[in-house]
């Protein structure tokens, strides 16, 4: 799959249900990416890239920056061609489904 039909499917409007399921699976992760008081940095864009490419549904827990989760959220999504799935608190969960279908852990 080329990297331009990839962005045409990860921006595909996920219907209510898919995300109440994510949400649902999403509760039993622990946060893999953390980002610090540095807020948005290249090593956490990498780190979330690189989980959501081997978890696909992946938890982020913010340290600090209560105030800009929701805009670094927004910029984390564009960076990693993610979707934004559940804002709660300092934690916000990203989905990226695989683009071979025999590797997806998650049918959506």
């Amino acid at each position: 799959m080329s990297p331009d039909s990839m962005d045409d499917k990860v921006d595909m409007e996920l219907k209510s249900y898919q995300r109440a399921f994510l949400r649902s699976k999403a509760q039993a992760l622990d946060p893999v990416v953390y980002v610090g008081k540095e807020g948005l940095t290249e090593g956490v864009i990498n780190a979330l890239d690189e989980a959501l490419t081997a978890h696909e549904l992946v938890k982020v827990r913010f340290q600090n920056s209560k105030d800009e989760i929701l805009e670094i959220s927004r910029e984390l999504e564009k960076a990693t061609a993610s979707t934004l799935i559940a804002t709660t608190g300092f934690t916000t969960v990203f989905f990226r489904q695989d683009s071979e279908d025999k590797d997806r852990i998650y049918r959506i």
